[in-house]
């Protein structure tokens, strides 16, 4: 069986964190860089798998295939270290300036991956802008749009919408890495954290280095929307949002209930039954 329990994979989780935190700065930012364009990727495939099918439902079955390679080839996620990386600190085996700066590192590699595969691809879709956007192009003019000035113009609405929405989102991607956790099979690593991306991706959550490639690569082609409106109203708060869900809804509640010295929790009923 190559199915790991809770408990052993919470081990992995902490273990993983202090790996993370050893990596240097020249790693984070290629492994990140790496990230944000195969996220970016995979946003792009499944916006068009949408559009020519005109089922949102099927962009959402495969945009996982993102994250699933970025997991499988150990790559740098920023979202993903949200959920992780505290638990070194838990364990006292490291600190918050550590963590912060470790964060710092991928986030900017993950920004520059995003964007260089934004360009690239607003290279390709426009024929360097000698056409017309439509398809993929026009869609992603609308995403940006919408995930700026849409939520500006509900004023303190929009902004906890959009911080609700990345909470929702990191909770169910660091759920993903974790899931990865619970196999040593490359198929097994695969199903586990398709399920997770799934669910966020269908239902529109906010996620941080998705938007580093929509909103930019949508400004890119024409979109409405300035500096102050990406990092203000979706940057800045999808960040945060992400931090609060991946931490506090996977990688403590997890730590809390499977983490070292956590006795299992047997019910009264339980203790009762005779011994088989």
């Amino acid at each position: 069986m190559d199915y790991a329990k809770p408990t052993d994979v919470v081990a992995t989780m902490i273990d993983v964190s202090q790996k993370k935190l050893k990596l240097a700065p020249r790693d984070l930012l290629i492994r990140g860089a790496l990230s944000g364009a195969l996220l970016g990727t995979s946003t792009s495939l499944a916006l068009g798998a949408a559009i020519t099918t005109g089922q949102p439902l099927v962009g959402a079955l495969i945009f996982p295939v993102g994250l699933i390679i970025i997991v499988l080839l150990g790559l740098e996620l920023v979202t993903g270290s949200f959920g992780l990386l505290p638990l070194a600190r838990l364990e006292g085996r490291a600190t918050w300036g550590n963590i912060v700066a470790n964060w710092g590192w991928v986030f900017v590699g993950n920004l520059i991956g995003s964007i260089a595969y934004g360009v690239l691809l607003a290279i390709a879709l426009t024929s360097m802008g000698k056409i017309e956007l439509s398809g993929v192009a026009a869609k992603i003019v609308s995403l940006a749009e919408a995930k700026t000035i849409g939520y500006a113009a509900l004023g303190t609405a929009g902004m906890i919408t959009v911080f609700v929405k990345a909470i929702l989102c990191n909770w169910l991607v660091c759920l993903a890495v974790v899931m990865a956790m619970t196999t040593s099979s490359t198929i097994g690593k695969i199903a586990a954290a398709w399920m997770p991306v799934f669910i966020f991706f269908a239902q529109g959550f906010e996620h941080a280095v998705v938007n580093m490639f929509l909103i930019p690569t949508g400004m890119l082609l024409g979109a409405k929307v300035s500096m102050a409106d990406w990092w203000l109203w979706n940057q800045i708060p999808v960040t945060l949002g992400n931090i609060v869900g991946g931490f506090v809804f996977t990688g403590l509640a997890l730590y809390a209930t499977h983490g070292p010295g956590q006795a299992p929790m047997t019910s009264p009923m339980a203790s009762s039954l005779p011994a088989e």
